[in-house]
């Protein structure tokens, strides 16, 4: 959906963009890669208004770069 703008289980393109966040206590949609809650990898999720269908994306290099040297 990010990269096509289209729904790939209902073909809508009534879609929305929600990025990603950090909270207090690390709540919010992300990825920890450290020790506190601002190292955190923010990620965004694209939502279908037609049928409800989302995905989630890291958006950035650089952010999959602390990702895989955290998880790998």
């Amino acid at each position: 959906m990010k990269n096509t703008k289209t729904c790939p289980k209902c073909e809508s393109t009534d879609l929305v963009r929600i990025p990603g966040s950090v909270g207090v206590y690390g709540v919010g949609n992300n990825i920890t890669v450290g020790l506190t809650a601002f190292s955190s990898v923010k990620v965004t999720r694209f939502l279908c208004c037609d049928c409800g269908f989302s995905e989630e994306w890291v958006e950035g290099q650089k952010y999959l770069d602390r990702i895989r040297k955290k998880y790998r």
